[in-house]
C-alpha cells in the first residue's frame, strides 16, 4: 500500500474545492472516526459533507507534515502535524490509523487528535 501518497491525496483533497475527489481517496461505505470515542460517520456522502463542516475552506492556510508510523498489510498508523494559520494560531499532533480496501482507497479513517494545551 503507498501510504504516503495516499496522505498527500487528503491533504490536497483539504485544498481542493469541493468535495469530488473524496471518492478517489475513500470507498462509497467508508467509516470516518474524528475521535476514538467518536461516533462514525458512515459512507461517502456523509464523509463529504463533514469534511465541508470542518474546513474553512480550500483556500484555508496551514502546513502539514506526516509520517508513517508503521504499514502492514491493509493497515497503516500516520504521525501528521498540522500548524494553522500564518503566523501560525494552531497546531495540531494526530495519529491516523487508516485501513485501506484492496483498490488502495481507504475503507475505515481513525484520527486521534492531539492539541497543546
Amino acid at each position: 500500500m503507498d501510504v504516503t501518497s495516499w496522505v498527500a491525496g487528503y491533504e490536497r483533497a483539504w485544498r481542493t474545492p469541493g468535495t469530488d475527489v473524496l471518492a478517489e481517496l475513500f470507498t462509497p461505505d467508508a467509516t470516518y472516526l474524528q475521535g476514538p470515542y467518536h461516533e462514525p460517520i458512515v459512507g461517502l456522502s456523509a464523509i463529504s459533507a463533514m469534511w465541508e463542516e470542518e474546513r474553512d475552506g480550500p483556500d484555508e492556510v496551514f502546513a502539514m507534515t506526516s509520517s508513517v508510523v508503521v504499514s502492514d498489510g491493509e493497515t497503516a498508523v500516520v504521525r501528521v502535524e498540522v500548524r494553522y494559520g500564518d503566523p501560525v494560531e494552531e497546531v495540531w499532533r494526530d495519529l491516523w490509523i487508516v485501513q485501506f480496501a484492496p483498490d488502495g482507497r481507504c475503507r475505515h479513517f481513525e484520527e486521534w487528535p492531539i492539541a497543546p494545551r
